[in-house]
């Protein structure tokens, strides 16, 4: 990695490219502190510091702290990933988007646009259930239409701004640049992470104490990413063989190629969609101020928060978990089985004159692509889960609590291995036109 990073220096191109990448990302940690007019800052502070649900910690990680410190960026580029998520089911589901996608270049500009749009929608409702919301229970300083304007105007002018940088840095700088966006707020949150946790097991401890604590952290984050980058980069290929035809005097195919089927096929989806499945009910019930009542709604609400899982104290409540797996497993089989078809994928290699070895092409192709590919989801669905509940029963049992989890991590190191090999990508094609122009 570093050695990419030092030969893509010195190269001037790249090199303006990612100056302009951290100056667009220097913008975005000043904005996080410019806080949005008419709020009062210190109630999500305490608000947070008595909610430790995976919900909130997610959502206050993606936004790199600036939901907790109401700044005019708290709602980040959640509305645009959510709009992007929406478009891409929505262009399976729907005929006349999936017409649009295959259109090519203009196909593609027409759902960008639309996404943007959408984008904007989400931020307005989002940012409006928020203003209201809390603004109820005193978030803002007066509670009145106009306060609750601004609060909508702002949050979602910012949303908007963090999606018009996210397309900057893609266009302009090293490429990636919403995810880059999402990256640089996850990883600011670190530091804080780093001293919550020093504060808590190696301040005020024997130098022995102490010291056996920092070993073990370090050995819990070191294996956790180590795990992440080979579930990332692990893939099975699968052979195809290309039949030979004689056109004239020319020999066309022959080639062996193959399919890669990544083993962590639905990437970090299966655990966004499963943790705001369960999450939002907790959401929508601090909103309405009944988040701390008693009776059945509020046990289930409880089991339902992350923060309650593997507590000895109440490890009645770790029926969520439970839950929490089953959903990880489902949304896994469910996003792959969306945005990979084997059939398609069939077709296209019998139009090529292309087919695996031992495996007639047709429908037994389609059959073996599809056992393999349940085979391949189920393993990278166990893996997601390993790395989620590692910090979650870290924090049951030590009460560990940050918000750096293992949704915050798959996403780092997705999106550095991603832009490392864009990088690469560029620096191939200025050595590629290098050699045409001598």
């Amino acid at each position: 990695m570093l050695d990419t990073l030092k030969r893509a220096w010195g190269i001037k191109d790249i090199r303006k490219k990612i100056v302009y990448t951290f100056f667009m990302l220097v913008i975005i940690r000043l904005g996080s502190q410019l806080p949005t007019p008419g709020v009062n800052a210190n109630y999500l502070k305490q608000f947070f510091a008595q909610n430790s649900g995976e919900a909130f910690n997610l959502l206050n990680a993606f936004t790199g702290g600036s939901l907790e410190a109401m700044s005019i960026f708290a709602l980040s580029i959640t509305p645009y990933i959510t709009s992007s998520i929406i478009m891409q089911l929505l262009t399976i589901a729907i005929p006349k988007l999936e017409e649009m996608q295959k259109e090519g270049a203009d196909g593609r500009k027409k759902i960008v646009a639309i996404t943007r749009y959408m984008t904007v929608g989400l931020a307005i409702v989002e940012s409006t259930a928020m203003a209201v919301g809390f603004g109820r229970q005193g978030l803002l300083v007066e509670y009145n239409f106009v306060s609750v304007a601004i609060v909508v105007l702002t949050l979602t002018a910012g949303s908007a701004f963090l999606m018009w940088v996210g397309e900057r840095i893609t266009e302009k700088g090293i490429g990636n640049g919403i995810s880059i966006v999402l990256v640089i707020n996850i990883v600011s949150r670190i530091p804080s992470d780093m001293t919550t946790l020093f504060n808590q097991f190696v301040k005020g401890k024997s130098i022995a104490s102490g010291a056996l604590a920092v070993v073990v952290i370090l050995a819990i984050i070191i294996l956790l990413v180590v795990f992440v980058v080979i579930l990332q980069s692990g893939e099975r290929r699968i052979s195809v063989q290309y039949s030979q035809k004689v056109v004239g005097r020319r020999t066309y195919g022959g080639q062996s190629s193959h399919i890669p089927l990544k083993v962590n096929t639905a990437g970090v989806i299966p655990i966004i969609f499963a943790s705001s499945l369960m999450q939002t009910p907790i959401v929508v019930a601090s909103f309405l101020g009944k988040g701390d009542g008693t009776g059945i709604g509020s046990e289930i609400l409880r089991g339902l928060n992350q923060g309650n899982w593997c507590n000895p104290q109440n490890i009645q409540y770790t029926w969520g978990l439970l839950v929490y797996i089953v959903l990880t497993v489902f949304f896994a089989y469910f996003y792959t089985s969306i945005t990979f078809n084997p059939l398609e994928i069939a077709n296209n290699m019998k139009k090529n004159g292309g087919f695996i070895p031992g495996i007639r092409p047709g429908k037994p192709t389609v059959e073996y692509l599809t056992k393999r590919l349940k085979y391949i989801i189920f393993i990278g669905a166990c893996g997601l889960i390993i790395i989620q509940i590692v910090p979650i029963f870290f924090n049951g049992v030590f009460g560990a609590s940050v918000s750096f989890g293992g949704t915050s991590l798959i996403i780092i190191v997705s999106v550095i291995l991603e832009t490392l090999k864009q990088i690469e990508s560029q620096m191939l094609v200025r050595n590629y036109k290098g050699f045409l122009n001598n």
